[in-house]
């Protein structure tokens, strides 16, 4: 069947009913199923003109634009009040015959993805894209209720966990953020010294796009973070930069522990540049390609580290009342962040290194608990989109409930880690997820784990 035949593209839009306040959700603010922030009106006249699409419990939006930046999400109680851009086609399935996040993962998968990529390329319109037909036209293989709600759950319980630390992480980072506000807004001293802010800055890098291709010179293959990314990197949305290559010359551009990336090129009316994120050193470990930034962001280091949780603050603040808007600069109708200005002439108050470091020391292990659950977090999405092909395509059987064991995953539970890997997912309280289940879901991230360890060995053999 087609997917025209259990569900209902863009069926309502949205309506005004005089609402205190309207969220508004641009297509660039969900991805892989994250929404990282909506954009709030005090009016309906106010809304943009592409705010149009209404939803509701259970709507997948899907985002027409560029399907391979994998802009789509699905809704779970949403308030009255949210209105989506009509750059998404809204999905609602027959909850009669279908789980509608069973629709969602079918949707998510990259094969899926890769079908409705191509079709955008070959569209006529200036930028690739496709039509609400197109979806309606995704031929769908439907088994019975029962199981598209088993393999749901089994993937949303994935899903879940990542919810959770990001959850984690917010709630962590405000109660640093209230510290913050503690040592330097609160108890700051008349006496402490007052400089411009470019005297805590040791190196600026800028950006690089290289090639899309190894050719020539361009031999240095590094990621590449987008201003699109900084989301990402602060645990709001799905780490995906795209991989370059860059001039072997341009190596020095490589982004190294504790570095800052700004973004310079941007924003929108009501959005600011000069948006930050941060690089510890746990979390650039956690790549096995360097990092770069593009050519729409910069990098920054510090002179010293006492400054650096100090400073993340400082800036982050600096963003949110609107600092840096009195700072840019327009070219081809795309903002640019006037940084050397802004740093050259903006005042700052430097705390005592006393103070700095008393207030380091209290905060880096909530910033540490935070890169090991955005870590884990990718170890969830990798597994989560490894297993669902496998679930979708019948190498994983569910019926009922039950997953059987299939050939392919086969290793041998070890139960020390099997435990460990329940806990880390939040499985081994749950009661609503049978043994079963749990099992092969450690099986699939054994073998997964034991095919990037085997790839990992293979590098270091070739060099």
């Amino acid at each position: 069947m087609r997917l025209k035949d259990i569900a209902k593209i863009n069926e309502t839009n949205f309506r005004n009913d005089n609402f205190d306040n309207i969220l508004y959700l641009d297509t660039s603010s969900a991805t892989k199923g994250v929404i990282s922030n909506y954009l709030e009106f005090s009016s309906f006249n106010d809304l943009p003109s592409r705010a149009k699409r209404a939803v509701k419990d259970k709507t997948i939006v899907y985002s027409t634009v560029r399907p391979n930046l994998e802009h789509y999400a699905i809704f779970d109680k949403p308030q009255n009040n949210i209105v989506v851009s009509t750059g998404f086609a809204t999905i609602d399935t027959n909850i009669n015959i279908t789980e509608p996040k069973y629709i969602y993962y079918f949707l998510t998968q990259q094969k899926i993805t890769n079908q409705l990529h191509t079709i955008a390329m070959l569209n006529v319109s200036a930028y690739p894209s496709i039509n609400p037909s197109d979806l309606e036209n995704l031929d769908i293989k439907l088994p019975p209720l029962p199981t598209q709600t088993a393999i749901a759950k089994t993937l949303s319980l994935l899903d879940d966990k990542i919810t959770l630390n990001n959850k984690i992480n917010a709630e962590l980072e405000e109660m640093a953020r209230e510290i913050y506000e503690w040592y330097f807004v609160q108890n700051k001293k008349d006496d402490w010294e007052i400089k411009k802010l470019k005297d805590v800055i040791a190196l600026q890098k800028n950006g690089d796009w290289g090639e899309e291709q190894s050719k020539g010179n361009y031999t240095k293959k590094v990621i590449c973070i987008r201003g699109a990314d900084i989301n990402a990197l602060v645990g709001n949305e799905y780490f995906n930069a795209p991989k370059r290559y860059i001039l072997t010359k341009n190596t020095s551009k490589i982004l190294q522990p504790n570095d800052f990336i700004i973004e310079i090129s941007g924003g929108s009316p009501t959005q600011s540049t000069g948006r930050i994120a941060y690089l510890p050193m746990d979390l650039i470990k956690g790549f096995d390609t360097p990092l770069i930034c593009s050519n729409f962001c910069k990098a920054i280091s510090l002179k010293s580290e006492d400054y650096f949780y100090w400073f993340y603050f400082l800036w982050q603040k600096l963003y949110s009342v609107g600092a840096f808007f009195g700072y840019e600069g327009k070219t081809s109708g795309i903002k640019n962040f006037l940084f050397d200005t802004f740093v050259e002439s903006y005042d700052v108050i430097i705390p005592p290194q006393k103070i700095l470091q008393e207030f380091q020391a209290i905060v880096k292990p909530m910033f540490d608990k935070i890169v090991t659950n955005r870590q884990e977090n990718f170890e969830l999405a990798t597994l989560r989109d490894w297993l669902l092909p496998m679930l979708m395509n019948g190498q994983v059987v569910i019926k009922g409930g039950d997953i059987n064991e299939c050939k392919t995953i086969s290793l041998p539970i070890v139960e020390v880690e099997y435990q460990n890997f329940k806990e880390q997912i939040g499985l081994a309280a749950r009661g609503d997820i049978d043994e079963q289940t749990i099992q092969n879901i450690y099986k699939a991230h054994r073998e997964k784990v034991g095919e990037r360890d085997g790839q990992s060995k293979n590098r270091k053999r070739r060099t």
